[in-house]
């Protein structure tokens, strides 16, 4: 088993190092308004991208009975989707850990949200599905993006809570209230194009988000890391001063740097260093575990309404038990950012993955009955939900800057990528053996996540890594 590095505060040169000058300051000036600004603007955004996570599965019923098509039809939508999100991701790696992580803020929900219009006016399903894969692309970069800013923004203390935010919005409020948007557009438009309605809302809102986020800055800790200590001290002064806009008047000198990189050099990324040594062991063991929380999350959404039409309820009812069972994504969201700051990340993924084994079983169970399918799908839900978000927190505080980007994406990417594939295996067994052999499947996931979590080191309220520490370790 890996162990955390309990490496000292100073460099080998006697000065302070770069992660605890950054975790220092950002200890300091707290959680600002500038902080909470940023996490608004990055929010804001998540929550659509969770609606548009769900459109494949909100306008599947929709799309079979205009356009009559069949499951396998449908699930390729969804695959489309994922495995865009899941080369989205990559090249957001590579592009964040070498160029910095705002401008992929913009381009990512610039991309997804063009992806949208173009599914809105969709002329056949060709069409429809080129425009689910460029919603993907975009709505990989997106997560990943989001979930390095916040890790990077904030002090242990509060990371965790800000990046748990991340999931609260999307896997909780997002995946809760999707049933409930779908049942709005399709009460207010009819016929057999209403689908259209579904995915030409999710754009418009975009395009507003966009103007409002060219405000959030550059992190401190990738402007550090390529040696723009002079900008990141502006950055870190207009957090604590709660300004994001303007000139900053006598700034004060919270970093002084290492020497780890050349002023005004990007970061030394390479891609290939989460496939060494002591990160390659992490990047592993964190995709398999994604890889299995995916995998059954995606399931679940993909699948269940189109479950319970063919099951004999109509749409309105199918969405709305849905909407239910997604009701335990928000609660376990909000256990999970609340725990984040109070509980070491092993502990809580162990604990969600147990939970999510006793939910499946118990589904596979009584799959008969209704109200339990319903009880249990909630406790599933909710279990694997704190699973995401505990490992979105994890993964980036695993790497260094220099590499958190790559090293993040990766992980990410495969769980988008499983997330894409494994709805198709699913189905296959829903068809095979119903919720009884699907459910029992997906409680199998929860195992093998349960076994991998144990292995890599424990981040919990440790700074993060920067580069001075790779390259002495």
């Amino acid at each position: 088993m890996e162990t955390a590095s309990g490496r000292s505060g100073r460099s080998s040169d006697g000065k302070v190092a770069l992660a605890d000058q950054i975790e220092n300051a950002y200890g300091r000036i707290g959680v600002t308004s500038a902080h909470k600004h940023i996490l608004i603007m990055v929010l804001i955004g998540i929550w659509f991208d969770a609606l548009e996570q769900n459109a494949v599965g909100l306008t599947g019923p929709v799309l079979q009975e205009s356009w009559g098509l069949g499951g396998a039809e449908i699930g390729f939508l969804n695959t489309m989707t994922f495995t865009a999100t899941a080369l989205g991701r990559l090249l957001t790696g590579v592009i964040i850990d070498r160029f910095g992580r705002r401008k992929m803020l913009m381009i990512n929900l610039l991309v997804f949200a063009g992806g949208s219009l173009i599914c809105a006016l969709a002329p056949n399903y060709a069409v429809l599905a080129a425009g689910r894969f460029i919603v993907g692309f975009g709505l990989g970069g997106e997560i990943s993006v989001a979930v390095i800013m916040m890790a990077e923004f904030f002090a242990a203390r509060h990371r965790g809570t800000a990046v748990g935010l991340i999931n609260v919005t999307s896997a909780g409020l997002g995946n809760m209230l999707a049933p409930l948007f779908g049942i709005l557009v399709f009460s207010v438009f009819d016929g057999p194009d209403k689908w259209r309605w579904l995915f030409g809302l999710l754009f418009l809102p975009c395009v507003l988000i966009m103007f409002f986020r060219r405000y959030v800055p550059e992190t401190p800790r990738f402007l550090a890391a390529s040696g723009r200590i002079e900008e990141a001290n502006v950055v870190i002064n207009r957090l604590a001063r709660g300004q994001l806009s303007g000139p900053i008047d006598n700034p004060e000198q919270y970093l002084t740097g290492t020497g780890a990189q050349e002023p005004g050099k990007p970061p030394r990324s390479d891609w290939r260093g989460v496939l060494r040594g002591r990160l390659l062991r992490r990047t592993v063991l964190l995709t398999v575990a994604v890889c299995m929380s995916y995998a059954a999350q995606i399931s679940m959404l993909t699948l269940m309404p189109t479950i319970l039409v063919a099951s004999g309820h109509d749409l309105t009812s199918s969405l709305s038990f849905t909407l239910l069972m997604q009701t335990g994504s928000l609660v376990g969201a909000i256990a999970a950012a609340f725990g984040a700051s109070r509980l070491p990340r092993k502990k809580v993924l162990t604990g969600g993955a147990v939970l999510g084994c006793v939910a499946g079983l118990s589904i596979a169970v009584f799959s008969d009955s209704l109200p339990l399918v319903l009880a249990f799908g909630f406790l599933f839900n909710f279990s694997v939900i704190i699973v995401n978000t505990t490992i979105w927190l994890f993964a980036p505080e695993l790497y260094p800057t220099r590499v958190r980007g790559m090293g993040t994406s990766i992980i990410l990417a495969m769980g988008s990528l499983s997330g894409g594939l494994f709805p198709l295996v699913a189905g296959f067994v829903f068809d095979l053996s119903g919720l009884t052999g699907m459910f029992t499947m997906l409680a199998v996931l929860f195992v093998i996540l349960g076994i991998a979590v144990q292995f890599p080191p424990e981040t919990f309220g440790k700074p993060m890594e920067e580069d001075e520490q790779i390259a002495h370790a």
